[in-house]
């Protein structure tokens, strides 16, 4: 939110200058994003008078002016401006000046062969406004030769950043209220009173969705005069970003910007009949004044009279019945809406503005009857006209709530031990009362801070008035000796997991936990999936029951923007359904591996694609890191739906425990995720990862190299070719644990001499003796044994 200094001023008696005032800002919570001072760089420009203004004599549009900056030297200047003539006052940019609005420097240049010693600036041209139609005039009566930044004076712009809690500060004069109690100033009471009506309002006006709208208040004011709105008003608009429209339209959003308090004026002559709070009906559309058409349905509230609807309640008026500069009576509306409601029509309308951006946070349901009295008063100062009686339709929520308090809270919870006058005193400053009743204290809390619910809001209140630079820095206690690990063990395996992925090549991606509810269910198999009552977005309701989706988003945002090879990997949560509807978090790990796997080359050949062996490999090797029992893992079908039936399977410990899936990515799922060409995809559930047995403490057992060296046999097994090469390498090294330590496949051959339907599996077998070297009757007992158990897969030695 931005505001000017002088616009604080208006309501903040102080002396403080900017930078006190921005550092005591975010002192109190409210984050300082910029001071901006137009003046710091308009101090190169110069108040200058035009003595002469004649016809260029090689162009029909450009005049040659001669310029007076007082010192009785005139200069030559060419300026296009249609205003430009003899007798003006206005601003001459000296060579060597920046012209704000572009960075340009001015120089002495001939301009169609007449030299021009500087330039006669605009409004844009400066970076004050938007008006490019001539250049500035200035009163005759301009000191000649001073410095425009001087002439102007410094009025500094702050930008604040306002969190979603504070809606008290949506308005300026929140924020004066919130320095006044830190002892920057004091806070100026509201200028209300002295708009009694006179004479009964000729507009039924009522509310006929007492949940949506539960007050509505309206008058109306006849015979006013509408036009561009005083300059004081216009200045105040322009630095908070708002571009001053008419004198009627920019008071409403002067009420809004410095009290918080969004109102709407309607042309009068444009209604018909009563004006309605009422829900909308399905399918009711309005025209709203950003010039966009919005279908309405029952869920929305609406204002409406007996044609049909005008307005979006508390986000935007609509495009037929706004004020333009032959208004002369006119309807003012202001009104409280159910928060939750106005952040769901906005959200499924996709339309922001600020009026939403304050009704969703909460406006003050106690500042209907004053804020009608500010617009009023200020419509009659600045437009004339005669005020009827308000109409008071509804009522608006209580919003009051007191809440018990202990002073000694502050100390306990804050960390700083407030004198008691001090903590009384910053609460009445920022309008909370305060009744004692023994050692509690009854703190009342103003309509205007719904943020308040308990005592630990009162303290924060206190803290950061008081100042949180008091809170002293007191250090955690520590045990003696070695500091023990302070990670969770699911924290240590996410830190393992994600390492192994970045050592692997794979580049880290944090996508939503939120997807569309058509890409959810993609992926739920058959599960409902959980969607959220009040999402960020339409388009991001559904819970993630998996972190493919997102990634699969991701990967084809990069191929898209021409990528040839992504290795994206993500760690975090899916949501699934538990027992009894709760929400259930499981961690997981997904990979998705899509475009190049080796780029052409001389040595190449062909660009070679990712496959679902690549997928396997990741599989095993990111297990294997998170401390799984790979070398008991099966390797087994049925990856899901979304895998490619033929180059997919799961690797599980038993028959239901599945660890992971691997594979290529079913094409009709590619299809729906936009996706062109092979995707390979794994998917690690983490937290199906048994515990390691007998795992005590943090330390390792050492490590003891055997004695004796290693021996390997090679094996060649003839097997029916729907027996799987992990089956028969389990087979293998169960055949003697005692001596197996390792088993590889290191060739699949099938073609002559391997009868048909069969394949030849050569298979590496090393063997570990403990005490004593094999001699040939042990290792012809171990082979025995190997054949013996290669032959329960129903292979036979290959001779």
């Amino acid at each position: 939110m931005k505001f000017s200094l002088s616009w604080l001023q208006d309501y903040l008696d102080t002396d403080a200058d900017a930078a006190t005032i921005a550092a005591r800002l975010t002192s109190l919570g409210l984050e300082i994003e910029g001071v901006e001072d137009a003046s710091v760089s308009l101090g190169a420009f110069r108040v200058a008078r035009v003595l002469t203004a004649e016809k260029h004599p090689q162009a029909d549009k450009l005049q040659v002016l001669s310029v007076d900056l007082g010192d009785g030297k005139p200069l030559q200047v060419v300026c296009g401006a249609p205003n430009a003539r003899a007798g003006l006052v206005g601003v001459l940019g000296l060579p060597g000046a920046v012209v704000p609005a572009n960075g340009m420097v001015l120089k002495v240049a001939a301009v169609r062969g007449i030299e021009s010693n500087g330039m006669m600036c605009s409004t844009r041209e400066l970076g004050l406004g938007e008006d490019h139609e001539g250049i500035i005039e200035l009163p005759e009566d301009a000191q000649l030769g001073m410095s425009y930044a001087d002439y102007v004076g410094s009025d500094p712009v702050f930008d604040v950043a306002i969190t979603p809690n504070r809606p008290d500060c949506m308005g300026v004069y929140g924020i004066a209220r919130d320095l006044a109690a830190a002892g920057l100033g004091t806070l100026k009471p509201l200028a209300t009173g002295g708009t009694t009506g006179s004479f009964p309002c000729p507009v039924e006006i009522r509310t006929d969705d007492a949940d949506g709208c539960p007050a509505f208040y309206g008058r109306v004011i006849r015979g006013v005069k509408n036009g561009p709105s005083p300059q004081w008003l216009q200045d105040r608009l322009k630095s908070a970003g708002q571009r001053p429209i008419s004198a009627l339209v920019d008071l409403t959003n002067y009420v809004m910007l410095g009290y918080g308090r969004p109102a709407h004026a309607y042309d009068l002559a444009k209604l018909n009949g009563a004006v309605v709070a009422r829900r909308a009906a399905d399918g009711e559309g309005v025209t709203a004044l950003n010039g966009k058409h919005y279908l309405l349905d029952h869920e929305m509230t609406v204002i409406a009279d007996d044609v049909g609807v005008h307005d979006i309640a508390g986000i935007m008026g609509g495009e037929h019945s706004g004020c333009a500069d032959e208004t002369t009576d006119v309807l003012l509306e202001i009104a409280y809406f159910n928060p939750q409601r106005i952040a769901r029509t906005g959200q499924t309308l996709a339309l922001a503005s600020d009026a939403r951006g304050r009704f969703e946070r909460g406006v003050d349901p106690a500042f209907l009857e004053a804020g009608m009295d500010i617009l009023t008063r200020l419509i009659l100062e600045v437009c004339g006209g005669e005020a009827s009686e308000v109409v008071r339709a509804g009522t608006p929520p209580a919003g009051q709530k007191t809440v018990a308090y202990d002073p000694a809270l502050a100390g306990r919870l804050g960390g700083v031990d407030v004198p008691l006058d001090e903590q009384k005193r910053i609460l009445g400053a920022l309008g909370f009362g305060v009744v004692e009743t023994g050692e509690h204290w009854a703190v009342s809390v103003p309509t205007w801070r719904p943020d308040v619910d308990g005592a630990p809001d009162v303290v924060e209140e206190v803290i950061r008035v008081h100042g949180l630079d008091a809170v002293p820095s007191t250090p955690l206690p520590r045990a003696e000796g070695v500091a023990k690990p302070t990670a969770t063990p699911v924290q240590a395996l996410e830190r393992r997991v994600r390492r192994a992925a970045a050592s692997r090549g794979l580049n880290e991606a944090v996508t939503w936990s939120f997807l569309p509810e058509a890409q959810a269910a993609h992926f739920a198999d058959g599960q409902p999936v959980w969607t959220l009552a009040n999402p960020i977005s339409e388009d991001l309701k559904a819970m993630r029951p998996s972190l493919l989706p997102g990634l699969l988003s991701a990967v084809g945002r990069n191929l898209d923007r021409g990528a040839s090879s992504v290795r994206l990997f993500e760690v975090g949560r899916r949501y699934l359904r538990g027992e009894g509807g709760a929400s259930d978090e499981k961690l997981s790990l997904a990979v998705v591996l899509a475009g190049e796997k080796v780029a052409r080359g001389w040595n190449s050949g062909k660009a070679q694609a990712f496959d679902a062996f690549d997928a396997k490999a990741e599989a095993l090797a990111l297990l294997a890191e998170a401390g799984a029992p790979v070398e008991n893992l099966q390797v087994m079908g049925e990856a899901g739906p979304q895998f490619h039936p033929g180059q997919s399977a799961t690797l599980r410990l038993g028959p239901k425990q599945v660890l992971a899936r691997f594979g290529m990515l079913h094409p009709a799922t590619a299809k729906a995720f936009d996706l062109d060409g092979p995707v390979a995809v794994v998917e690690l559930f983490l937290d199906r990862i048994p515990a390691k047995k007998g795992a005590s403490g943090f330390a390792r057992t050492h490590f003891a190299p055997p004695a004796l060296q290693a021996v390997t046999r090679d094996f060649a097994f003839l097997l029916p070719l729907g027996v799987a090469a992990g089956d028969l390498l389990r087979s293998v090294k169960g055949a003697d644990k005692a001596n197996i330590v390792a088993a590889r496949v290191f060739d699949d051959f099938r073609g002559a001499g391997v009868p048909e339907g069969h394949k030849s599996l050569a298979v590496e077998v090393t063997l570990q003796p403990s005490d004593k070297s094999y001699d040939e009757a042990a290792l012809k007992a171990i082979a025995e044994k190997i054949v013996a158990a290669a032959a329960k897969q129903g292979g036979t030695l290959r001779g």
